[in-house]
């Protein structure tokens, strides 16, 4: 088909990138590809917010229930499966959009990863136990002895970089010294262009009408469900709310304790997405969109307009 840019519709959690990337792909003939880590995980949906049965039967969606909870997948597999999706979407006619959240994956879509050296499983699941007991600064004490420019990151950075310098005697850092993937900016090759959606302070009470609305739709219901068939060392549970959520399905924390935690711990993720937008997105290329302003439509419209 004729138009062949590709158009990225992404912001922080709850900002309602959803609601704005269903109607645009309803009016102008498009599917959506998911660049969200936790939607690809099979029954993981209310505390995901995956889209509805409804959303997918409205439009066509990608990206969702990719692999079992069991299963460890990355931002390189994603990138390359996207790739697929987007010539899918292509071959029905339909305009592909991705959207979502997880700024790591919308890199590797861009800027294709390093190979990641094979780490033995055995000796990575062992290495993951003994790294999960550590606090940050226990790990950020380790990382500066394995790999001292990747010791200022957060957690999963953090045993990423120990596994990877441990069990293969590489540093990430010099690997990604050796990739020297082209910046997100010159990305334009590809005929990229974003919407980033932010309602700025209005975030917030976004984050807590979500939280409240999955308890309403019985999200703890759904936890009871994924124990009895998730082990409790599956990589889906790292999706965020859900190990708070464990808490109080199993008793050890009480509804209102719960509420309060996972409002903060989404309001943190949302932090870092921001963060990560702000950094990484190449500032001329990017319309921000604050969905609750009341000419959100017409922007939202201009904006893929522009784009043909």
């Amino acid at each position: 088909m004729a138009d062949d840019r590709l158009r990225i519709i992404c912001g922080p959690t709850a900002a309602g990138k959803s609601a704005v990337a269903l109607e645009l792909c309803e009016t102008f003939g498009a599917a959506i590809i998911s660049a969200d880590s936790r939607q690809i995980y099979c029954y993981f949906n209310i505390g995901t917010a995956k889209p509805t049965a409804q959303d997918c039967a409205r439009i066509s969606h990608y990206g969702i229930d990719v692999v079992e909870p069991e299963e460890r997948y990355s931002a390189a597999r994603w990138a390359s499966e996207a790739d697929e999706w987007i010539e899918c979407a292509r071959e029905i006619d339909k305009v592909p959009v991705i959207v979502g959240g997880t700024g790591l994956y919308i890199r590797a879509l861009l800027n294709p990863l390093f190979s990641e050296p094979e780490l033995d499983p055995l000796q990575r699941s062992q290495l993951e136990r003994e790294l999960e007991s550590k606090s940050v600064d226990e790990l950020r004490r380790w990382c500066e002895e394995l790999d001292p420019e990747r010791a200022h990151l957060g957690r999963t950075q953090l045993i990423r970089a120990i596994e990877i310098a441990l069990l293969s005697g590489s540093r990430i850092s010099e690997l990604h010294a050796q990739h020297k993937a082209t910046d997100t900016a010159e990305a334009d090759g590809k005929g990229v262009v974003f919407l980033l959606v932010d309602p700025g302070s209005g975030l917030g009470s976004r984050i807590e009408d979500r939280v409240d609305s999955m308890f309403k739709a019985g999200w703890s219901d759904e936890i009871r469900e994924l124990l009895t068939r998730v082990p409790p060392d599956a990589p889906a549970w790292k999706s965020s709310g859900y190990a708070v959520m464990r808490e109080y399905v199993e008793g050890r924390l009480d509804l209102s304790s719960a509420r309060e935690r996972v409002i903060i711990e989404t309001r943190q993720y949302a932090k870092r997405q921001r963060t990560w937008f702000r950094h990484q997105l190449p500032s001329p290329g990017v319309t921000v969109l604050n969905p609750q302003d009341s000419r959100a439509r017409a922007i939202a419209r201009e904006w893929w307009e522009r784009a043909e």
